[in-house]
């Protein structure tokens, strides 16, 4: 592939996001669930799997803040997006109540403190915490904001888009409202709050170095995504 010229902060987000639609798009399980031809136990997979990922995703950012400058313009909008995964203070509220509307509309009987975490997510997760364990403070915010919410919004739109499928909708429709809030309201607002920052370091070593970071963790949570597929396989 090509090194991409990076001469301004556009440059590494059009990188991210060429590599996204290559990476996420164009692969094996976005093509399978857009196309409506998960079978109904791959399906599950996926909302079980899913669901581990995004119960340890507080615990990636949590990571992340801890490696960020101390300076609250550094940290706070790292702890905004914390902040959503904690419904914001409101009981019942929080991104894991959230997503078990869409889980249990798959199978009322699924429950994610009996189903065991797949050895793909399992992978992603512990990358993403080894990674931000040791990261610069700045990588820590192109971690978070090129390597996820730069194009977070995007990737839930092609699931949410994908699962109203006809096919999905039997034998009871699904709940996409987790998918819908995430595409419309908190990925929007998680990217703008962290651009601020990362905008700012635009030397050519330093936009390198972004674009090579938001790079690296894209790609992991694209393999996760395929993992996710390949495991679902032997299912059916």
């Amino acid at each position: 592939m090509t090194t991409p010229v990076l001469t301004r902060y556009g440059d590494v987000e059009r990188t991210i996001a060429e590599a996204v639609d290559r990476w996420f798009r164009r692969g094996p399980f976005f093509r399978a669930l857009g196309a409506g031809v998960l079978e109904r136990p791959a399906l599950r997979y996926f909302a079980v799997q899913y669901g581990h990922y995004s119960r340890h995703f507080p615990r990636i950012l949590g990571a992340a803040i801890a490696a960020a400058e101390g300076d609250a313009a550094w940290w706070v909008p790292l702890a905004d997006n914390l902040w959503d995964e904690a419904g914001r203070g409101v009981p019942g509220h929080t991104h894991q109540d959230l997503y078990r509307t869409f889980l249990v509309s798959v199978d009322p009987e699924a429950d994610l403190d009996r189903e065991p975490m797949g050895p793909g997510v399992r992978r992603a997760v512990d990358r993403f915490l080894r990674f931000f364990r040791r990261a610069t403070p700045l990588d820590a915010v192109a971690g978070v904001g090129l390597g996820s919410e730069l194009f977070a919004g995007t990737v839930m739109a092609w699931i949410r888009d994908g699962l109203a499928h006809p096919h999905y909708q039997t034998p009871r429709p699904l709940d996409l409202r987790f998918w819908h809030v995430h595409v419309t309201v908190d990925e929007p607002r998680h990217y703008a709050l962290l651009r601020g920052i990362l905008a700012a370091h635009d030397t050519p070593e330093e936009l390198a170095r972004m674009a090579a970071v938001g790079l690296k963790l894209a790609r992991w949570e694209a393999v996760m995504y395929t993992d996710i597929w390949r495991e679902s396989r032997r299912l059916v």
